[in-house]
C-alpha cells in the first residue's frame, strides 16, 4: 500500500503549478509601475531537450539527459498509435526532415529550449520575446483581443495574463510543420499550448507548457525546464542568419562560427 500511495502522490505532484509550491525567498523585481513582475533579461536553458524532450542517451559531445515531460509521470508523450508511428518515421528521416534544420522558425514550445538564448522585453501592459534563432519574435497581447481564426503561424497567436507572480500565455493558431525536438516529436495544426513563466530566483525562470491536441495525443501533457539569466558583461543576442550553400542546403551562420 505504501508503494501505491507513493506513486499516486508523485503523479499528483506533477499537476501542481510551480507558483503553488515554489516559496519565493527573494525580492520579486517589479517594473516602474511597482506592480508588474519584471522578467526582462536574456535567458537560456542549460538542458539538451532540443535533442529529444523524452530524454536521450549520451551522444557525441552531448551528455545524456532525462525527459523534461513532468506529466505523464513516465516522461513519455501520450501519442495515439498512428501518431507514434509517424514520430518513428520522422526520427528515421530527422537529418533532412526537421523543419528547424532547414532554418524554419522553431515554434512553441521548442523555441524556448533551443541551443540559443531568448530575450524578454517588457513594459506595463506589454510583453514580447525575441529569440536569437533566425530572428524569431513573439508579441504576446495582454488584452482581450480575440484569437485570429483559420490562420496558422510558425509561432502561433499568443494571449497573456498575470496569475499572481506567474505570466500565463495561451497559444493557438500554430501550424503543423514544427517539431518539438530533433527526434521527430510532432503535433497537428489544432494543438493549443498553455505556457507558464515563473521566477524561482533572482536569475532563474521556470518554464512550463501544457500541450493539448486531440488529433494527435490521447490526453494533455506538460513539460518543465529552467532558464538561467545571462549576466556576462556585454552579453547580447547576436545575428543568426540562415544561408544556402552550393548544394542547396540551408544552415545557420553567426559571427562566432569559423569560416
Amino acid at each position: 500500500m505504501s508503494r501505491v500511495a507513493f506513486v499516486l502522490l508523485s503523479a499528483c505532484w506533477c499537476f501542481v503549478p510551480a507558483s503553488a509550491w515554489a516559496q519565493r525567498t527573494f525580492p520579486l523585481p517589479k517594473l516602474y509601475d511597482g506592480q508588474t513582475p519584471d522578467f526582462r533579461g536574456i535567458w537560456e536553458t542549460r538542458s539538451t531537450a532540443w535533442v529529444n524532450i523524452e530524454g536521450h542517451p549520451a551522444l557525441k559531445g552531448i551528455p545524456a539527459a532525462k525527459s523534461i515531460i513532468m506529466d505523464p509521470p513516465d516522461g513519455k508523450i501520450p501519442y495515439q498509435p498512428w501518431a507514434l508511428a509517424k514520430r518513428d518515421e520522422n526520427f528515421r528521416n530527422r537529418l533532412t526532415g526537421d523543419p528547424s534544420s532547414r532554418c524554419a522558425q522553431a515554434g512553441v514550445p521548442r523555441a524556448t529550449y533551443l541551443r540559443s538564448p531568448l530575450q524578454i522585453v517588457q513594459s506595463p501592459g506589454n510583453f514580447a520575446i525575441v529569440y536569437q534563432d533566425v530572428h524569431t519574435y513573439r508579441i504576446i497581447y495582454l488584452d482581450n483581443h480575440p484569437f485570429y481564426e483559420r490562420i496558422d503561424w510558425w509561432m502561433g497567436d499568443s494571449r497573456g495574463r498575470w496569475e499572481g507572480d506567474s505570466f500565463v500565455v495561451e497559444v493557438r493558431d500554430l501550424n503543423n510543420e514544427t517539431w518539438f525536438d530533433q527526434a521527430g516529436n510532432h503535433h497537428s495544426e489544432d494543438m493549443r499550448v498553455l505556457e507558464r513563466y515563473t521566477l524561482t530566483g533572482p536569475d532563474t525562470l521556470l518554464y512550463e507548457a501544457t500541450m493539448t491536441d486531440p488529433k494527435v495525443f490521447t490526453r494533455p501533457w506538460t513539460i518543465r525546464v529552467t532558464l538561467k539569466r545571462h549576466k556576462e558583461p556585454g552579453f547580447r543576442i547576436i545575428e543568426d542568419e540562415c544561408v544556402e550553400d552550393a548544394n542547396g542546403v540551408r544552415h545557420h551562420l553567426s559571427p562566432f562560427i569559423s569560416k
